[in-house]
């Protein structure tokens, strides 16, 4: 319960952070993403665990990535190395879905990288659009297999498998199988690719 409480409380102050960033009211990111204020303002005190989904309308209206919203702000001196134990963990409250940051947080660099384990039947999908920073990712299937909806192309990925996403489209990801699907996400922003 001590990490879920501790990414609540990340979530809450990341979000609020991001919100004053771009001199955003409460009703004016309400606006851009669809979410009510009300959720808007439960998840800002970490009295909410919100879904995927939201999180994702969420941070395409703050013109991020939904990893940037577990990640760190990047920081002097923080350390290159990422241990598993201290990776921050979140499970999806709708799908169980179970990602967790690897990059080592705030350390500066252009490349993210998360684990997913998507448990066996679950489906998760987002339709947040086009964001105000470009996004380049790509997965590669560690184990397990998962379809991946990507606008009006469907494609079904197994066990070593690498698919590069354009994800500034409706998304859609379902594990038909019986067993849980992992797989390592890397990305990175225009955004961060021109800091370098």
């Amino acid at each position: 319960m001590e990490q879920a409480a501790d990414i609540h409380a990340h979530l809450a102050q990341r979000l609020r952070s991001l919100r004053a960033e771009r001199g955003l009211t409460l009703d004016g990111l309400a606006e851009r993403t669809g979410v009510s204020r009300s959720m808007i303002s439960l998840i800002e005190r970490g009295e909410s665990s919100p879904t995927a989904v939201i999180l994702d309308k969420l941070a395409g209206g703050l013109g991020v990535t939904l990893a940037s919203l577990f990640d760190e702000t990047e920081q002097a001196g923080a350390s290159p190395l990422s241990r598993r134990p201290e990776q921050r963990v979140w499970r999806d409250p709708e799908s169980g879905y179970l990602r967790r940051n690897l990059s080592p947080p705030g350390f500066p660099s252009p490349i993210e990288l998360v684990e997913v384990v998507v448990p066996a039947g679950a489906r998760v999908a987002y339709d947040t659009g086009r964001r105000s920073v470009g996004v380049s990712q790509q997965i590669w299937m560690v184990e397990g297999e998962i379809e991946i909806g990507l606008g009006a192309d469907t494609y079904r990925l197994f066990a070593g498998d690498c698919l590069c996403m354009d994800i500034e489209q409706p998304t859609i990801f379902r594990n038909l199988s019986g067993e849980p699907a992992r797989y390592l996400v890397a990305l990175t922003t225009e955004a961060k690719l021109h800091n370098r």
